[in-house]
């Protein structure tokens, strides 16, 4: 047998990006004291994710995959090898022929497991990479009493009789601080970061707790615990966050910080929004930029003062573009703070301020004390009342760069909200600089999204003729694969519109004109309205047309 050099594991995760060389150096020296393999050490210490290791080794290897939907519906070989044998030796057979028996296993390289198999049937093995939890799940679904890995948590805690919503303060303390309320939270956010949740809510009804997450913006229930169990877990997850577990009436916030798969993630507690540090995509193409739309957003910033709004609805990530912003800003010779509620992302090397109104610290108390400390740029997480504008409009005419968010329907309607709240008309005009509207839709995804040549009723209809020179339209719909979970749909995306502001939209907003009328004269400036931006990725692939209307409606 040729002895050919394959690349390490460690090797490997470290070019696909999955981990750093001090990690790997770490993981080494535990490894020299405890004798354990690299692969399980390393997500042992929460430093990769199981998969991670798995792909490392098939690539290693040159062997697949097996994903969790190649596991057999009844058991293979069950009256010549035991199921305990088959839990010792973490292997699951998956098909068999005249010839060659398909296995999975969890370690590939046991040779003795390879060798009991073909001996037991005559036949070659043909090894496949397991996942260790998917290959666990399948064999306790074929060969075990059928229970989910979070059902065997629960199975160790549901026969307590303390654990009720009328359990004491102690006692709840003393229950969430045991290994398997610990672990059952830690399966629910581990599972959520592997399937990219943006959210995790967790909701107590008068006959069950509900968990579901958000992902691409849609909920989807999971599995949950008994809704007895409810008190534990949130008691457990107060006290992650370091909230009072005994204030039952009113709303609290607070951030749990955890370390996965070789990240770092921050959770947000309040419907336990999972804020990835590493993940945020801090990158203006990723967010939905357009070269026009990023060039007339990137003129406005780079001013060296003023207002620049970002509006939009609840969940369509204002403040994610306001964070992308501020990596463009964020130099070491400038200065920038935050007023947030609550901080949502944290980055090096600016100030962040979380408001906190229970000890009178608001948006506008914190803006005045900020002012004071001369910083060049200010973001407001938003901009809620007449108080908290006029602070930042003085901001913005004593020499500072403004950023902040605004709950609008588009750019056009800013200005009417902001005259609506009392902010002088001169005011206005000799502050904000440029409005971005702003909506999030759906992705399709790359590896089963359909063309199709849309009919001439329908290009007519959505007024998509501007967009092709032959009258000819390819749009795209969804289909549905494993890549997306059937759904068609993997990410979202921004449309957007910004609207720069100009001479003839200040004399337009001095004559408190409608917001429709400001809009006609932008789109004559040459603005690119959100409905045209979201057309324009439908015609790219990039979404539907479906989900450009589902959000916006051109006028």
């Amino acid at each position: 047998m040729n002895v050919v050099h394959k690349k390490r594991i460690g090797e490997i995760l470290i070019e696909r990006g999955k981990l750093d060389a001090a990690g790997l150096e770490r993981a080494l020296r535990l490894q020299q004291e405890s004798g354990e393999k690299l692969g399980a050490l390393l997500v042992s210490l929460g430093v990769v994710a199981q998969r991670d290791v798995a792909e490392a080794l098939a690539a290693q290897l040159g062997l697949p995959l097996i994903e969790a939907s190649g596991y057999p519906e009844m058991p293979i070989l069950e009256e010549r090898v035991s199921a305990r044998f088959l839990r010792e030796s973490r292997a699951l057979p998956l098909a068999e022929d005249e010839e060659e028996l398909a296995l999975a296993m969890a370690d590939p390289t046991d040779s003795y497991t390879m060798n009991a198999f073909e001996m037991v049937t005559g036949r070659k093995v043909k090894p496949q990479v397991a996942i260790p939890t998917e290959l666990e799940a399948a064999l306790e679904r074929l060969y075990g009493a059928g229970k989910s890995a979070l059902g065997q948590i629960v199975g160790d805690v549901e026969q307590r009789d303390d654990i009720g919503f009328d359990a004491d303060i102690q006692q709840l303390k003393d229950l969430a601080s045991e290994a398997p309320v610990i672990r059952l939270v830690s399966l629910v956010i581990t599972n959520a970061l592997e399937m990219r949740a943006s959210d995790i809510h967790f909701e107590p009804f008068e006959n069950r707790l509900i968990v579901r997450y958000r992902i691409d913006g849609v909920l989807h229930e999971i599995e949950s615990p008994p809704r007895r169990l409810a008190a534990a877990v949130i008691s457990r997850i107060k006290i992650m966050a370091n909230l009072d577990i005994a204030e039952r009436r009113l709303p609290q916030d607070g951030r749990i910080k955890i370390r996965a798969a070789g990240e770092e993630f921050d959770l947000r507690v309040s419907s336990l929004r999972i804020l990835d540090k590493g993940g945020v995509a801090l990158d203006f193409r990723r967010l939905g930029f357009e070269d026009d739309t990023l060039k007339a957003f990137l003129d406005v910033l780079m001013e060296p003062h003023g207002i620049l709004l970002v509006t939009g609805p609840t969940g369509s990530s204002k403040t994610t573009t306001l964070y992308t912003a501020l990596d463009r800003l964020n130099k070491p010779d400038v200065k920038i703070l935050t007023v947030e509620d609550p901080v949502e992302y944290q980055m090096p090397g600016i100030s962040q301020i979380q408001v906190k109104p229970q000890i009178d610290l608001t948006f506008a108390n914190a803006l005045r004390s900020i002012v004071r400390q001369d910083p060049d740029v200010i973001m407001i997480g938003e901009i809620r009342d007449l108080e908290t504008a006029q602070i930042a409009v003085q901001s913005a005419l004593t020499g500072h760069l403004v950023l902040s968010t605004v709950h609008t329907n588009d750019a056009a309607s800013t200005v009417n909200r902001l005259l609506d709240m009392g902010v002088e008309d001169y005011l206005l005009t000799s502050t904000v600089i440029g409005i971005l509207a702003q909506r999030l839709v759906r992705t399709l995804c790359p590896s089963c999204k359909e063309s199709y040549t849309a009919l001439p009723e329908v290009v007519n209809e959505l007024g998509l003729r501007k967009f092709t020179r032959d009258g000819s339209v390819t749009l795209y719909h969804a289909k549905g694969c494993k890549e997306c979970a059937k759904t068609g749909f993997l990410g979202r995306v921004s449309i957007m519109e910004m609207l720069p502001m100009s001479d003839p939209l200040r004399t337009h907003v001095m004559r408190h004109a409608t917001s429709a009328e400001l809009r006609q004269e932008a789109i004559r400036e040459g603005m690119v309205t959100m409905y045209e931006d979201g057309m324009r990725k439908a015609l790219n692939g990039v979404t539907t047309f479906e989900e450009v209307l589902r959000v916006t409606r051109e006028n």
